[in-house]
């Protein structure tokens, strides 16, 4: 799952080579859900590959749903995982780069298309779960989450309804409790594609004129039905069932 992605190197938006933060810290999000309605989340979780991970552990050991931090990082440690420096020589080096050409006013790093991982699963007997794991913002105020670790922003999953997810822009997402939104209108008989562009509209709406940034949408019904929408261009899905793998492009709503 998210894990393979979390390990590599190579993907900045996640686990080992994140982008840092503004100060050059690698902070990491993640939550997950299960069929069961169980959840668990770490948010600003520091030296910890897996954080997805550590968000399952706090979803099946403890009663809590959430733990940032030191705290977070504390519980990671104290449960096996292994404690090791993120950031990785491309990322400083990216960070450095940004560093040089910041100006007064400047707090944030590039706009990327999206920087989350969500996944969604259906398992044979129609059981839902989903995950999601992200860096965050690049080089973002030290201190920043988005939506990827709050349960009904970045990721939702109601096992009688559907489940969706987020990616992009985290502030934005949050606001309009986007993955909670998709499943609420998939329960009132909204496909998943439409559901996903109701969201975004609520998003669009607050804002005129072109809007700088992204936001996706990716949404699983319980009867297998998907969907998934975004704001601009550039977004891609990957959809795995049985022994076929697909990506998928998705035509942005306003370019």
């Amino acid at each position: 799952g998210v894990k393979i992605s979390e390990a590599d190197p190579t993907i900045q938006s996640v686990g080992l080579g994140g982008r840092p933060d503004k100060d050059g810290h690698v902070t990491l999000d993640a939550c997950i859900m299960d069929s069961q309605g169980n959840a668990g989340s770490v948010a600003y979780l520091q030296d910890i590959k897996h954080p997805v991970s550590v968000a399952r552990k706090v979803m099946e050991l403890t009663d809590h749903v959430m733990l940032v931090g030191q705290g977070a990082k504390s519980f990671a440690i104290t449960h096996g995982f292994k404690e090791e420096n993120l950031l990785t020589e491309e990322s400083r080096t990216a960070w450095l780069k940004w560093k040089k050409k910041l100006g007064k006013k400047d707090d944030l790093g590039p706009n990327d298309d999206h920087d989350t991982i969500s996944l969604l699963a259906q398992d044979s007997i129609g059981n839902l779960a989903g995950a999601c794991t992200t860096s965050g913002l690049a080089y973002k105020i030290p201190g920043r989450v988005g939506d990827s670790p709050i349960i009904g922003a970045g990721l939702f999953v109601d096992n009688e309804i559907g489940a969706a997810g987020a990616t992009g822009r985290g502030e934005e997402v949050i606001k309009v409790a986007g993955s909670f939104l998709i499943v609420e209108l998939m329960r009132q008989g909204y496909a998943p594609q439409d559901a996903c562009k109701e969201a975004l509209g609520r998003t669009i709406g607050r804002h005129d004129g072109e809007l700088a940034f992204q936001i996706a949408y990716i949404a699983l019904r319980k009867d297998g039905e998907i969907g998934a929408a975004a704001i601009r261009k550039g977004f891609k899905y990957a959809l795995s069932s049985g022994n076929k793998n697909k990506l998928h492009s998705v035509k942005g709503i306003i370019n």
